[in-house]
């Protein structure tokens, strides 16, 4: 896992408890060993939880903005249940990694 996600471990929990998620992992290049993560964006998989008093839309909008603030760079916000290509789905689960489970 890259540094930058590491060293924002307790934000990224605490922006998960804010906006309701069950769920956040790490995928992609993001995830892996590489040496060259300054120019990447991250890609994160999302589960939120089912209740909620703020709106699917204000909850997935929010998380985005906040996180790209955090992180500095753009982010890949992909939401676990709408995911249905099976050929993505692979590649998600070869690197996938736990960052926040509720």
């Amino acid at each position: 896992m890259i540094p930058l996600i590491q060293k924002h471990h307790q934000d990224l929990n605490a922006l998960c408890q804010r906006y309701d998620v069950a769920r956040l992992e790490v995928f992609g290049s993001a995830a892996a060993a590489y040496s060259d993560h300054d120019a990447r964006d991250v890609d994160l998989l999302v589960e939120f939880l089912p209740a909620s008093e703020l709106g699917p839309a204000d909850r997935y909008f929010g998380l985005l903005e906040e996180l790209q603030s955090l992180l500095g760079r753009p982010v890949d916000l992909v939401c676990a249940r709408a995911m249905q290509n099976p050929y993505f789905i692979e590649e998600v689960n070869r690197s996938r990694s736990l960052l926040y489970a509720a």
